[in-house]
């Protein structure tokens, strides 16, 4: 690994949404391919981190199953997203003193690519102290991304004046992005980052595992 990220990177799966518009089925916990959702993130998430926690809020114990540890927004009242990457934040430099940075992904997208942190940290090596961020087909997705944990109290003090939207706060800090292709899957190109939000987008995303899982067998 590069000088900069030398001293490691933590790894924070984001599920501390309300999943609202899946009628509050916590999508984590949906079953695709005889598996969790969440199983499948951290299939591919936690071989490229070498320290894996996820941001849930609520009884921890629904968890106990993936072995992990879970850690709890520290801003009261469903703060989004941003509130979970401040409680990762704080995790990873409370765990790894020569840790230097933070990777995250959201819990409802199953087909992030194998090397997102190596091509994210590769980026960081030349952004200095700006968050890098996943980008596909033209698209930000501004929670999966590389974070410097010098950013805490910045974005501490940014949630306690009331921000809430990840990516306009991402840009204030000098956002950096790195592209990354579509995955070819039986004759369909689909986005990496697909993320689930809707019944529908859940069965799309059945299909998409059942293409991904037939690729596998054939190859």
């Amino acid at each position: 690994m590069n000088r900069e990220l030398s001293g490691g990177i933590g790894g924070v799966v984001l599920a501390g949404g309300r999943s609202q518009r899946m009628g509050g089925r916590e999508k984590a916990f949906l079953e695709l391919a005889g598996q969790p959702m969440l199983a499948h993130i951290i299939g591919r998430f936690a071989p490229q981190v070498p320290r894996l926690a996820i941001n849930a809020n609520g009884d921890p114990a629904r968890f106990a199953a993936f072995g992990l540890p879970v850690i709890a927004d520290t801003i009261p009242d469903h703060a989004g997203p941003l509130a979970g990457v401040l409680a990762g934040l704080r995790w990873v430099a409370a765990g790894s003193p020569r840790a230097t940075h933070m990777a995250t992904v959201s819990s409802d997208a199953p087909l992030i690519p194998p090397d997102l942190v190596a091509r994210l940290a590769a980026e960081a090596a030349e952004a200095g102290d700006a968050i890098v961020v996943a980008q596909s087909g033209g698209v930000v997705h501004p929670v999966t991304g590389l974070w410097p944990l010098g950013i805490a109290d910045a974005l501490e003090r940014a949630l306690a004046t009331g921000e809430r939207r990840v990516q306009r706060w991402v840009e204030s800090q000098g956002m950096r992005t790195v592209a990354f292709p579509a995955l070819e899957l039986s004759g369909r190109t689909v986005d990496p980052f697909f993320n689930v939000n809707t019944p529908a987008e859940f069965s799309e995303v059945e299909a998409l595992m059942q293409l991904l899982e037939r690729q596998k067998e054939q190859s």
